[in-house]
């Protein structure tokens, strides 16, 4: 098994990490742990994103709990 195929892009910002957004409530909705954050591995998506919420992007491995600003 390669751990590296399970590295996902987040989205981070002031400690906390975007889960998603509330459509009835127009906000965003963020958490403390990396393991409820939405995760993508696709770069463009990840990086308008992080752009659109003043965010900046991080590398994580759910496999082995390690984050790693990218």
């Amino acid at each position: 098994m390669n751990i590296r195929l399970y590295t996902n892009l987040i989205v981070q910002k002031d400690g906390k990490f975007l889960q998603g957004y509330i459509v009835g409530m127009n906000e965003l909705k963020w958490s403390d742990s990396p393991w409820d954050a939405w995760m993508t591995r696709e770069r463009a998506d990840a990086y308008a994103v992080a752009q659109k919420v003043d965010g900046e992007l991080v590398l994580f491995n759910p496999i082995v709990g390690q984050t790693r600003k990218l």
